[in-house]
Order: structure tokens, then C-alpha cells, then sequence
């Protein structure tokens, strides 16, 4: 046998037996931590529209107590129980929520020893002993009858990737590298409608401020002034009374009209009962009981010998030109922050001053006012109707005009009715809360109305 003979019987031998041990050779398994990667957290979620209850739990290390805040359906509405069940804005925005949790998935593998959990932040901020530092935020989706969709902890942003979240499931023990791509907020403006008036600015055509301020410990109410505001034709604005050589100042009352405009609600305390039900009717006269005196005194409202509704710090009144009459109340300061400030303190009494921490309570209140839209002349004589304009005479004609014009004031003083009732129902249950600065730029006196004079 030649050399090359032998070389290639050596090589074809070296083949088969290098083809016979990868066919034999046991497959090497993927590692554990690598096998679910890619997969979604929940697999059996796929449809954002069955979540009716959003649970997020976040941790406050500097006073070492869990910050739990939950919107959900109940009753055919949803609702928001740590602020009194007030009414949310949430099933489009939940389902949004549901939408993202349900395309979160274990994308990177990071650890699975506990030890890790502090430093990428997804310790349990339910867990009873844990460190207080590191603590992430649990959010639990569920669906009719309690059932649970989802639950997960967010904890820290992953350094050097856009969108990414460290993601653990509360019972487990892996934690991974995510994409995500939502942003849960705990905070009550979020998840309501903020608007609290629900006007626009333009609407806006008489404005009264009634100036004035009660005792509390004599009950006596000092009375400084009234001021009644027009606008004119021309968009102007006008002063009843005012001296000749002084002008309403424009900007003053331009920070009145947009803060009116864009009042937004910063917090709720539920009125009693017998108190809302009294509103609810639309009543000029409103009974109250004993509670319902006290709890309308602790917000800064009193009861008149007269049976007029009073606030502390005076009132404001607003006309449109659809005929609505909002009557906004002030009352007590409202120190604090965050929760205590959104939904109240257990005793539902304001904490001790701090700093500048400060928000006013409102009463507010709406009515329809005829006297914003007077009735037109009705027509006399109907005959007109079914009439081509052939046949039309100048009565008829006229008779038409007089009829087009009554009939649109009756559609508009119908929509005026509706919606101060509409308004007036949503108001009836709530003590609202509202900032400072809203409240500094809506208590105005005569003097800081007019324009002559100032500095």
C-alpha cells in the first residue's frame, strides 16, 4: 500500500469516526436561566379589556410605610377607593396600563439570589422584614371576581438601555432585564378628570365677588364689599360703580378668567349624606343636621341665621352666557402634602402648618339663571307651518323669524338647564380641594380689581 494510500485511508477513517461521535453525543442543554428568555410574564393575559382593578404599592422610605393606591370597577363605575370612591377616568387609560403589562416580556436573565434584589430594586414593598431600602413597585392587574391577570415588581431603570426595567414576579425568584413601556402613576390627578368647572373662558360674561370673611369665634361676618364685572361688546371687561379716571385692571382679570378656565381639582372629602341629597335637589334651602354643620364648620363653611351658606373667605360668582351660575365658596387652608392632602387625614382635620404647603378648600355649587337668557317674543300666529316660501306673506314671514328665534332660545335654555343640573349633581357630594394659587389668583377685592393707583 502506497504512502498517499495510506494517508487517505487515515483521513477517511478520521471522518467517520469524528461523524459517528456528534451523532452519538449527548445534546447539550440550554442553562435553566436561558430557557424561558423572550417569553411574556403572562402568557393566559392577552386581553387588556378584562382588567376592572389596577393595584400599585409603592414604598416611602423616608417615613418606612407602603403607599398603596388602587382605581377599579365597582357598581357600574369606576372609582378610586383611598379618595372616598370618587369617580375615575379609567377605562381607557387602565387598559392602556393592561396593554403594556401584558407586553412586557423576560427578555435579559439578570440573577436569581435574593442578595441582589436591593441593589436592582426589586425587593417586595409588601414584604414584612425586608430592607427599606430598594423596594420596588408592585403593580397587581386583576379581573372580575378578584382573579389576578398580573403581578409584577418594577424596580430600578437599567443602566445604558433606554426603556429597560429590572422585572421580578413576586413569586419568583428570577429577576430580568425588561422593556417596558408604560408609566403607572399613583398620583389622584392622574386618574380623574381634573376640570373641575368644565367651562372655557370665553363663556365667561358676568363675574361677582363677594367680599367679605367670618369670626369663627363670634360668627360675625365683616363684610368689605361686593364688586359686579361685565363684559362688554367688545370683549372688555367693565366695573359697576367705578369712579370716573380708574380702569378695571385687564391682567387681573385675565388671570381670574384663565384660572377659572383651567381650575383643576387637587383633592376630595365627601360631604355627608344628608347634606349631598339636599344639593342634589337643587335646593335654594338646604336642611342640616347637627353633623352636617359640623362637617361643613371644619372646612371653613357656616350656616347664616338666614339659612344662607357662608364661607370664610368670601365667595365668587360666575355667569355664562348658556345661563349657568357657579357659585365658588372658600374655605379652610389645607396644609400637608400628598395623601393627606388629596383624600384627608383620618380625623379629616388639616396637619399643623408646614412651610408653604398650603391649598384651600372649595364649595361649589351651580344653578341655571333664566335672567342670562331672556325669552324672545313669541310668535302669534303659527299658520306659517307647512307653508312653501311661495306662498309665504309678510306676516308669515315675519311670524317665522319671531318662531326660528324662539325655538332656539328654548333648545339653548334647555342645554343651560341640563347642564347646571349635570354640574350641580357632580358637585353635590364633594368638598373640593384646590392650590393656593388658584385660590390667590380667584380672592380678589375691589382694589385689586381696579387699575388706577398701583404700584
Amino acid at each position: 500500500m502506497t504512502e498517499n494510500r495510506k494517508t487517505l485511508v487515515f483521513v477517511g477513517a478520521a471522518a467517520v469516526l469524528t461523524a459517528l461521535a456528534f451523532l452519538l453525543a449527548p445534546s447539550t442543554p440550554t442553562p435553566d436561566e436561558f430557557a424561558d428568555q423572550g417569553t411574556p410574564f403572562f402568557p393566559d393575559f392577552t386581553d387588556p379589556n378584562t382588567a376592572t382593578t389596577l393595584e400599585v404599592v409603592e414604598f416611602d422610605e423616608a417615613t418606612g410605610s407602603t403607599k398603596p393606591f388602587k382605581v377599579t370597577f365597582e357598581n357600574g363605575r369606576w372609582v378610586i377607593p383611598s379618595h372616598h370612591n370618587y369617580p375615575a377616568d379609567a377605562a381607557s387609560q387602565l387598559a392602556q396600563t393592561a396593554a403594556g403589562v401584558i407586553e412586557i416580556a423576560r427578555d435579559d436573565f439578570r440573577s436569581d439570589n435574593a442578595a441582589d434584589y436591593e441593589a436592582l430594586g426589586v425587593v417586595d414593598p409588601l414584604g414584612e422584614g425586608a430592607a427599606l431600602s430598594g423596594r420596588g413597585k408592585r403593580v397587581t392587574i386583576r379581573g372580575r371576581n378578584g382573579e389576578v391577570l398580573a403581578d409584577l415588581i418594577f424596580g430600578k431603570k437599567v443602566e445604558g438601555r433606554d426603556g429597560f426595567r429590572y422585572v421580578r414576579h413576586p413569586e419568583e425568584k428570577r429577576v430580568y432585564a425588561a422593556k417596558v413601556n408604560i408609566d403607572i402613576s399613583t398620583r389622584f390627578q392622574d386618574w380623574i378628570d381634573p376640570d373641575l368647572l368644565q367651562l372655557t373662558r370665553s363663556d365667561i360674561e358676568r363675574i361677582e365677588v363677594n367680599d367679605y370673611s367670618i369670626n369663627e369665634r363670634t360668627r360675625s361676618v365683616d363684610r368689605r364689599g361686593q364688586v359686579v364685572l361685565t363684559k362688554g361688546e367688545d370683549g372688555g371687561w367693565k366695573m359697576a360703580g367705578l369712579p370716573s379716571g380708574q380702569t378695571v385692571d385687564s391682567a387681573t382679570v385675565a388671570a381670574m378668567l384663565a384660572t377659572l378656565d383651567s381650575l383643576k381639582i387637587v383633592g376630595v372629602r365627601p360631604k355627608p349624606e344628608g347634606l349631598s341629597a339636599s344639593l342634589r335637589q337643587d335646593e335654594q334651602q338646604v336642611s342640616m343636621s347637627q353633623a352636617d354643620l359640623l362637617s361643613l364648620q371644619g372646612k371653613g363653611f357656616y350656616l347664616s341665621r338666614d339659612g344662607q351658606l357662608m364661607s370664610n373667605e368670601g365667595e365668587l360668582l360666575v355667569h355664562t352666557r348658556d345661563g349657568v351660575a357657579y357659585t365658588l365658596r372658600f374655605g379652610e387652608v389645607v396644609y400637608g402634602s400628598g395623601l393627606e392632602v388629596t383624600a384627608g387625614t383620618e380625623d379629616d382635620q388639616s396637619p399643623e402648618p408646614q412651610g408653604n404647603a398650603q391649598n384651600q378648600y372649595l364649595f361649589v355649587t351651580a344653578e341655571f339663571d333664566p335672567k342670562r337668557l331672556p325669552e324672545p317674543k313669541r310668535p302669534s300666529d303659527t299658520s306659517f307651518v307647512g307653508k312653501s316660501d311661495s306662498l309665504l306673506s309678510d306676516a308669515d314671514r315675519q311670524q317665522r323669524s319671531l318662531y326660528n328665534a324662539w325655538r332656539a332660545w328654548q333648545g339653548n335654555a334647555e342645554r343651560g338647564r341640563k347642564k347646571a343640573q349635570e354640574l350641580n349633581t357632580r358637585f353635590a357630594d364633594w368638598y373640593y380641594v384646590i392650590s393656593h394659587d388658584s385660590f390667590r389668583k380667584l380672592h380678589k377685592s375691589r382694589g385689586d380689581l381696579v387699575a388706577a393707583g398701583k404700584d
